[in-house]
Formats: structure tokens, C-alpha cells, sequence
């Protein structure tokens, strides 16, 4: 086992690892940028090292920074996190070749599925449903383009092979929009991922955004951990997410859950990873896969009784996968809301200086969350300050525990979305389970503030 992890990240991710690290008798060195001086986790840290100022690009994406600080503080491995550098493949290269243990997937693997053309060509190959579409990235001959687009059926969707986090996408109704709407989505791409490649696949009308969260080691050991709903998201970025998905048969989760572990270790995975599909009319079909531990991973934690971060570390190491398939054991229901530092409504950011600052607790209640009274949430970063999550022997009894707790949260100082989720779990329909990936922007187009 590692004595020494460097911890790549910034906010809650960080707080995480660094607790991981402590359960498993490991130190963590914590890098962090000037506008994070004053964390939780660099206070709380046996070692800390500025890496640079706050803009990201010198900081947090600065390669040669982090791999220096692993250098001087001794450290034997890297976790990445989520977001920043946790996908990119030439990361996890020089990491590895500077000689630290990159806790997470090989490159090849990052690569494979960091582009969505290779991602879903490795998936059918595996045995995994895929959304039908062009079979490659889109060529620029307009009258190929509008015949894929007419073999596959109208309305159909145009995706950046590099892109992420809701970005790099357009619906297309008619013909008439086609060829535009491909060269306006390839000049985006080019622009924002480096990467101008696009593909085509149908556009699903009424889906739901089902995800499988794997977990695999370096001996071709696989097994997936149920399934999270992660339908209600605003322009493609989630809210709230949950566990098990409401009214999926679970014959259909296992089916489509031991193609994933399969597939995990057909393409030889390693470490955590979630499968991401749309599911409709009972069929799921892949879109991506995330190439590291996800934001909603405590929703799985809650249910399954797995530590997600702790395993990622220790398949790093070499370990073999404490469990098999047989043993991962489903109780319960999850739900996590993302507590986000924005205007609940207009969605604007509030970065500011926290005046107050009260967690909720009772029974089922889990927060993860690096802020603290009088912290400031720097303008320069994404905006999620936290997370709530709740656990409850039924969906309706986590229901009424995270009204509960949305309830007992104050945050004052700035503005949060708290008002907004407190405001959804009431919801008739959210309620009665089910929602599919329309429904918040459809919610928020009727109670407009």
C-alpha cells in the first residue's frame, strides 16, 4: 500500500481523498492554488503546496507544477479527483512516466474513451447497446451527411467526439438545418476540446440518463455497483441524483450491468469508472464513459456499504478487489442534491464570503462538503459547494429525510439552489419517480421567478 498520495484537486473531491488517505493509514499532501489558502482540507493537511496562482490554467491544469510537488514532497502515487485533469490521458502519461502511480485508468484507456467516436466503437465491440449513429467521426461532404442522417432518422443529434460536460451538442429536426448545424457544432469543438471531430447518433425524445458505476483492479477483476438516475439535469449538467433508479425491472440492471464488467474487462479497465446510457422504452443505449469517480459517487456508497475512493486506492496498488459480484448487495435508497453557490433561478453565480454555515444531520444524513463559516467560495471555480445526501430503508422515507435536511441547511452570505431543491422534492412528479432528462428544464419554463 502507498505511504504518500498527492491530491490533485481543489473543494469537496479533496476533502474526500484526504479522508480516504486517513482511513487507510495513508498521508495525502494537498496542493491547492492561492485563492485556496484558507481550506478546509490545506488546514486540515499534514502537508500542503502551492501550485499557483487561481486562474486553473496555472494552478490546477498546471501539469509540471503537480508532478513537481509530488516530486519534492515524496509522494508515491496521484488521485486525480473529478474534473480538471482526472481524464486526460497525457496526464496520467507523465504522471506515470515521472514515476508515481496514476490512481486511476492507464491512458490507453483514458484515451479510448475520452473520445466518444473510439468510446462507442469499443462498446459494440463489447457487446454493449449503443444509440444508433454514424459508425465514425462525420466526414465534411454534405450529401454523406444527409444520407447518415436520414438512414438513422430525424431528429437526430450532433456530438463533438472530444467534448464533456454538456457541451459540444445539437439537436437537428429537418434536413434543411442538417449541414449548418454540423459545421457551427465541428467550429465548437475545435474551439473548445482542440478536437473539431463530430458524429451523428438519433436523438432520443423522452429518456432517461441511467449511469452503471464499475469498479475493476490490474487482474481482470470486474463488478458494477447497481445503477444511479441522473435525470433531472439543467443543459446537461445534474442536480439531483439517486439510487437504485425508480421503476427499472432489476433483470434489466443486472443484464446490462454484467455487459459493463465485462466489458471492463475485455478492454482491460482499471480502477472506478460509470457507464453512462439513455434508457427509453425499456432498452438502454451507451453514450459515455467517465474515467474516474463521479460526483454522485456517495449515492452508491449508501446503498452498496463500498467505499468507492478507498477501493479506487487500493486496486492502485495493486490489490485485488476486496469483493466479487455476488457479494454487492443493494439496500435501500439514496439521494444526493448538489448544493451550488448560484441564484437558485436565474442560475447565476454567488461567489462570495460565508457568513453562516449549518449542516444538516439526524439519522441517513451525509454531507460532503469542504466550506465552513466565514469561508469565502472563490469566483475562479466551478460552483458546487457541496453535497446532501441521504439514505432511507425505502424512496419514500429518503424522500421525506432530505426535506428534512434541505430544511435544517442555512448558508448565508451568499446565494445556493438549496431554495430550488427543496421546491423539487415536493414535486407531484419527481415524487412518483421516473422523470426523464426534460423535465427540470420543463419544471423551470412553468415556475419562472
Amino acid at each position: 500500500m502507498f505511504k504518500k498520495i498527492l491530491v490533485a484537486n481543489r473543494g469537496e473531491i479533496a476533502l474526500r481523498v484526504q479522508r480516504a488517505c486517513r482511513e487507510l493509514g495513508i498521508k495525502a499532501v494537498m496542493v491547492y492554488s492561492e485563492a485556496d489558502r484558507e481550506a478546509k482540507y490545506v488546514k486540515l493537511a499534514e502537508e500542503a503546496v502551492c501550485i499557483g496562482p487561481a486562474p486553473s490554467p496555472q494552478s490546477y491544469l498546471n501539469m509540471p507544477a503537480i508532478i513537481s510537488a509530488a516530486e519534492v514532497t515524496d509522494a508515491e502515487a496521484i488521485h486525480p479527483g473529478y474534473g480538471f485533469l482526472s481524464e486526460n490521458a497525457d496526464f496520467a502519461e507523465r504522471v506515470e512516466k515521472s514515476g508515481f502511480q496514476f490512481i486511476g485508468p492507464t491512458p490507453e484507456s483514458i484515451r479510448i474513451m475520452g473520445d466518444k467516436v473510439s468510446a462507442k466503437q469499443a462498446m459494440i465491440k463489447a457487446g454493449v447497446p449503443c444509440v444508433p449513429g454514424s459508425e465514425g467521426e462525420l466526414p465534411d461532404d454534405p450529401a454523406t451527411i444527409r444520407r447518415i442522417a436520414k438512414s438513422i432518422g430525424y431528429p437526430v443529434i450532433i456530438k463533438a467526439a472530444g467534448g464533456g460536460g454538456g457541451r459540444g451538442m445539437r439537436v437537428v429536426h429537418t434536413e434543411a438545418a442538417l449541414v449548418n448545424a454540423v459545421q457551427m457544432t465541428k467550429a465548437e469543438a475545435g474551439a473548445a476540446f482542440g478536437n473539431p471531430a463530430v458524429y451523428m447518433e438519433k436523438f432520443l425524445q423522452n429518456p432517461r440518463h441511467i449511469e452503471i458505476q464499475v469498479l475493476a483492479d490490474k487482474h481482470r477483476n470486474a463488478v458494477y455497483l447497481g445503477e444511479r438516475d441522473c435525470s433531472m439535469q439543467r443543459r446537461h449538467q445534474k442536480i439531483i441524483e439517486e439510487a437504485p433508479a425508480p421503476g427499472i425491472p432489476r433483470k434489466l440492471i443486472e443484464k446490462i450491468g454484467d455487459r459493463c464488467a465485462a466489458a471492463c474487462k475485455k478492454i482491460g479497465y482499471r480502477g472506478a469508472g460509470t457507464f453512462e446510457f439513455l434508457y427509453e422504452d425499456g432498452e438502454f443505449y451507451f453514450i459515455e464513459m467517465n474515467t474516474r469517480v463521479q460526483v454522485e459517487h456517495p449515492v452508491t456508497e449508501l446503498v452498496t456499504g463500498i467505499d468507492i475512493v478507498k477501493t479506487q486506492i487500493q486496486v492502485a496498488a495493486g490489490e485485488k478487489l476486496p469483493f466479487t459480484q455476488r457479494d454487492i448487495v443493494l439496500n435501500g435508497h439514496a439521494i444526493e442534491c448538489r448544493v451550488n453557490a448560484e441564484d437558485p433561478y436565474k442560475f447565476t453565480p454567488s461567489p462570495g464570503r460565508i457568513t453562516t454555515w449549518h449542516a444538516p444531520g439526524g439519522p441517513g444524513v451525509r454531507v460532503d462538503s469542504h466550506v465552513y463559516n466565514n469561508y469565502f467560495v472563490p469566483p475562479n471555480y466551478d460552483s458546487m459547494i457541496g453535497k446532501i445526501i441521504v439514505h432511507g430503508d425505502t424512496r419514500e422515507q429518503a424522500l421525506a429525510r432530505m426535506r428534512t435536511a434541505l430544511l435544517e441547511t442555512v448558508v448565508e452570505g451568499i446565494n445556493t439552489n438549496i431554495p430550488l431543491h427543496r421546491e423539487l422534492m415536493v414535486d407531484a412528479k419527481f415524487c412518483d419517480g421516473g422523470t426523464n432528462i426534460h423535465y427540470l428544464e420543463q419544471w423551470l419554463s412553468q415556475h419562472k421567478r
